[in-house]
């Protein structure tokens, strides 16, 4: 991922309704769900939730999907990888460290403390 593709991501989630979508195909899996299951458990308009789904796929976070009558969308789980190992490529000077480890420039750690 590159600096462009990082910053369509993180634009296209820095918006509550947004963010809330994408939360929610991320809990719903691969399968996806159709464009009315997420207007109802958002409580959006379906014009302004089309609008934040044609910015979150615009930004390579979703793909939609036609099923018979219904647009299923569904979170791009590669894109979503691939925009947390952009974040976190040189955490720690290059040491990897997980989420729930104590990373060697924690405070309190010596490596980053003078």
């Amino acid at each position: 991922m590159d600096n462009a593709d990082a910053m369509a991501a993180l634009a296209a989630l820095a918006q509550e309704s947004r963010l809330a979508a994408f939360r929610l195909l991320v809990q719903a899996g691969p399968a996806g769900l159709a464009a009315s299951r997420i207007a109802q458990a958002l409580a959006l308009p379906a014009s302004s939730l089309s609008f934040h789904l044609k910015e979150l796929t615009h930004a390579g976070l979703v793909v939609p999907r036609q099923e018979g009558r219904f647009i299923i969308y569904a979170a791009q789980f590669d894109t979503m990888n691939a925009l947390l190992g952009f974040l976190t490529e040189n955490c720690c000077g290059g040491d990897p460290c997980t989420p729930g480890s104590r990373p060697a420039c924690a405070p309190g750690a010596g490596a980053c403390d003078t």
